[in-house]
């Protein structure tokens, strides 16, 4: 099957469908300053080494085995098969990678600095805070909070991930109550016909944490892309039952 440059029932403002030998790939003006993608299953089973060649070369790259949890390392404390859900850069020309098929792939950046990070969240790592761990790296290394650029993946929708009142009010922890964040205009709580059930955004969390920590809404962007109902372009674990990933990363630009 050939993609066309531009898929028209799935173009959002702010986000771009790009076309690589036939195959498609998002990316978002918010990180316009550097080379980036959240690349489709179409891309399988190419790995990150092999999907450098279309944002940069010669860039090195870095990725983790993600185990759900909220630690973020950067490259020259990594190990072999290093377990954490971030990399956060120290030097230019290095490339970062997630994989995720439900979870929330995350890429940031610095405008200033040129740094870049790759996170990986599920409701176990938001749960944790690894989004806000991974500002607190940028903050630590010199970075303005106002200065940093976020985006937010395609991952599964509120709309259609049940999980239990208990999963929900532990994900949410952090920000209210589940009573309290339903009553927002933009509730990352939907309800669930089930007893016991309810919906839960987990992007709408993150974007609240966020918040929380003075990262305002001009500096963030969400991919309005579910990875369980377009079937066509994403894997998703909870449709398919299958550990089938996409990768998303960025190549740092630090400046001398």
């Amino acid at each position: 099957m050939v993609f066309p440059s531009v898929i028209p029932e799935l173009n959002a403002p702010g986000w771009q469908w790009q076309n690589w030998e036939g195959l498609p790939y998002l990316t978002c003006n918010l990180l316009q300053n550097w080379q980036h993608g959240f690349f489709t299953q179409q891309f399988d089973p190419r790995s990150p080494e092999e999907l450098v060649q279309v944002l940069q070369p010669h860039a090195q790259v870095y990725r983790v085995q993600q185990v759900h949890s909220n630690r973020v390392v950067m490259p020259e404390e990594m190990g072999e098969e290093e377990q954490a859900d971030g990399i956060i850069t120290q030097e230019s020309h290095q490339s970062v990678w997630v994989a995720s098929a439900d979870c929330t792939p995350i890429l940031m950046g610095d405008v200033i600095t040129g740094r870049v990070g790759a996170v990986h969240a599920g409701w176990r790592g938001t749960a944790k805070g690894i989004v806000k761990k991974a500002i607190a790296f940028f903050l630590s290394g010199g970075s303005l909070i106002e200065n940093i650029r976020i985006a937010l993946g395609p991952a599964i929708s509120g709309t259609v991930y049940q999980v239990s009142e208990e999963v929900a009010a532990e994900v949410c922890a952090g920000l209210s109550t589940l009573e309290t964040l339903q009553q927002l205009s933009h509730s990352p709580i939907l309800d669930d016909p089930k007893p016991g059930k309810v919906r839960l955004d987990v992007r709408r969390v993150i974007y609240l944490q966020l918040e929380q920590i003075g990262i305002t809404s001009a500096q963030i962007t969400c991919a309005p892309y579910c990875t369980y109902q377009q079937d066509q372009y994403f894997f998703s674990y909870r449709r398919a039952q299958q550990k089938k990933v996409q990768w998303s990363g960025i190549v740092s630009k630090i400046n001398p």
